[in-house]
């Protein structure tokens, strides 16, 4: 049992990046299954439903679905009524920051205020070349970051704003409406980097999302986190500190490798328990109190196969989620 405030959850929809898809051959089917999927966690209670921001699929590109973030973003905030809408995350390098401002204002509106803003610097090469991005150093692209996140941020708080930086250039844009949230859309920023990074989550982020198999590291983040708030007058508990987990649950410990091989596939179990919390509800209500000791007060939920299977979207709402209340 979690103490102090309550832990929220939130849940990733199928939408194709992760092969989790490919075994419905209609389009259409496949989109009204991610739908179905959304509508089933806002029913059972979740707090939000995230999408990727990828155009090719994982661990390798392969000729298969991946929606589009912010056009399922849009759509997936019309098809629900009460559930958050966020994207972890929206890749900066793929659309101009002041127009994603503008994207992101929009569908704050269309979601009667449910959006969440997920942002981060990118990563995937592969589908940057294929879609004429290029793919800049680290540096170069965690410049481009930091710019594109004090634009964002301008163009949601202000009129006319100007900025002129080394990659990015903006001049008296009107965006309006600028979105229904106050003071703007909540700005979550994905990624670890101690020097850019969670510097600017302590700047401009209202959360951040961090990895958290490394328990230690974890905490270690967070304390990094914790200094920049100090040093910016920033205070740090109004930040949301959120962790992505893929959770498989299943009735028996002793059957795991049985009950997780169709989700496994031709992965070995010892490898796939690395990459998944697997267990029964009470183990998994364990495992996840170790990450909100650390420091965690949101998780975002993977779970397999809910493609093909929305009954255990409503078993983890009732079963684990009530303990963190």
């Amino acid at each position: 049992m979690s103490a102090g405030k309550a832990i929220n959850f939130g849940i990733f929809v199928p939408q194709g990046w992760r092969m989790d898809l490919v075994e419905i051959p209609d389009p259409v089917e496949k989109y009204e299954t991610m739908t179905r999927v959304a509508q089933a966690a806002e029913g059972a209670g979740y707090d939000s439903i995230w999408v990727f921001d990828h155009f090719h699929t994982v661990p390798t590109p392969e000729m298969e679905t991946t929606f589009e973030c912010w056009t399922i973003t849009a759509g997936l905030s019309r098809d629900t009524k009460r559930i958050k809408v966020g994207q972890m995350v929206t890749c900066n390098g793929y659309r101009s920051p002041a127009l994603l401002a503008k994207i992101a204002s929009t569908v704050d509106v269309m979601s009667h205020g449910r959006l969440l803003f997920g942002f981060g610097a990118g990563w995937y090469e592969h589908e940057w070349l294929a879609y004429g991005f290029g793919f800049p150093d680290v540096p170069t692209r965690m410049g481009m970051f930091r710019e594109a996140c004090e634009i964002i941020h301008r163009m949601w708080t202000e009129d006319y704003p100007v900025f002129k930086g080394k990659y990015y250039s903006i001049d008296k844009p009107i965006n309006e409406p600028k979105g229904v949230q106050k003071p703007h859309p909540p700005f979550w920023i994905g990624g670890g980097g101690e020097k850019v990074t969670l510097k600017l989550v302590a700047k401009w982020g209202d959360a951040c999302n961090l990895g958290s198999a490394d328990l230690e590291q974890f905490r270690h983040k967070l304390d990094v986190l914790k200094q920049h708030c100090e040093e910016v007058g920033r205070d740090y508990d109004s930040i949301v500190r959120s962790t992505g987990v893929t959770v498989h649950l299943i009735q028996n410990e002793k059957d795991a490798e049985k009950e997780t091989a169709q989700a496994r596939g031709k992965t070995v179990y010892e490898q796939y328990a690395k990459d998944t919390i697997v267990g029964t509800p009470d183990m998994v209500v364990e495992r996840l109190q170790k990450v909100v000791d650390a420091g965690a007060d949101y998780f975002i939920v993977s779970l397999p196969r809910i493609a093909y299977n929305q009954e255990v979207v409503q078993q983890f709402a009732q079963e684990v989620m009530p303990h963190f209340q």
